[in-house]
């Protein structure tokens, strides 16, 4: 069985180009696959293997108190995902190319837990009686998978297109609850905290992404799957993969 895991973590790095190095020599030591993203904004890492390799990876990186409280997503392949292990030293662990959506210069915006989002849409409403608008901030690739029911979904190929493609519809979101959404939460942190500032203060973030959703109450107003960007394509709402092989089974 392979642990797959997705994580970032939003910390001021000033050592980021070293911590790119031992990140990737620990990944390595313990035979994991994947990619690390490193950025003097923090961390961003996609990586599977072991159950052995992956806490070890994990119990190392959370020894280091910028990580202790750093949030792992986990799911489960028979398939290894990824064909090889890399490592990145990048200006943004997400490209969004906003000074206005820089989680390291301004207060992290709202957020809300799955089971509250769960809630609103059985309901209809949020819990002061508005409309609740489910936004997806990930691509048209992505979302063709799966997406929230009833989402408002933007004809982009990659998030910096974002605001522009947004643009349209404010006026028409002004009277709801905002939620933004995305895989593992990076992308939706990001947008609601831009949202906020260019005056947007009716936007939540989704805490933890679809995969969050998926791990704490399962799929339920959700249609489809969520994409990933691995070899297992897209995951349902149990976390299972749409492709799905183990390896040493093959001749």
């Amino acid at each position: 069985m392979i642990v797959n895991t997705a994580a970032y973590h939003f910390v001021p790095l000033s050592d980021a180009d070293a911590l790119n190095a031992v990140l990737l020599e620990r990944a390595k030591t313990q035979e994991l696959r994947g990619t690390i993203l490193v950025a003097g904004e923090g961390i961003n890492l996609f990586l599977a293997g072991s159950r052995e390799g992956i806490d070890a990876f994990y119990a190392a990186l959370k020894a280091d108190p910028r990580f202790a409280d750093m949030r792992v997503k986990y799911s489960y392949s028979q398939m290894q995902p990824f064909a090889r292990l890399k490592a990145k030293l990048k200006t943004e662990i997400i490209s969004f190319r906003r000074d206005d959506g820089q989680p390291l210069d301004f207060p992290r915006a709202p957020s809300v837990a799955p089971a509250t989002v769960q809630r609103w849409l059985q309901q209809g409403h949020d819990d002061e009686g508005k409309r609740v608008v489910m936004l997806d901030t990930r691509n048209e690739q992505e979302f063709a998978h799966g997406t929230f029911e009833g989402a408002l979904t933007l004809p982009i190929g990659k998030f910096t297109d974002l605001p522009a493609a947004l643009e349209p519809h404010r006026e028409g979101l002004a009277d709801a609850t905002v939620v933004s959404f995305c895989t593992g939460g990076i992308r939706c942190e990001k947008a609601a905290l831009w949202m906020q500032n260019d005056g947007m203060h009716n936007v939540l973030q989704l805490e933890g992404g679809i995969l969050g959703y998926f791990e704490e109450v399962g799929g339920q107003g959700y249609d489809g799957r969520c994409f990933v960007f691995d070899e297992r394509v897209a995951l349902d709402a149990e976390l299972k993969p749409l492709v799905d092989r183990d390896e040493s089974q093959v001749a």
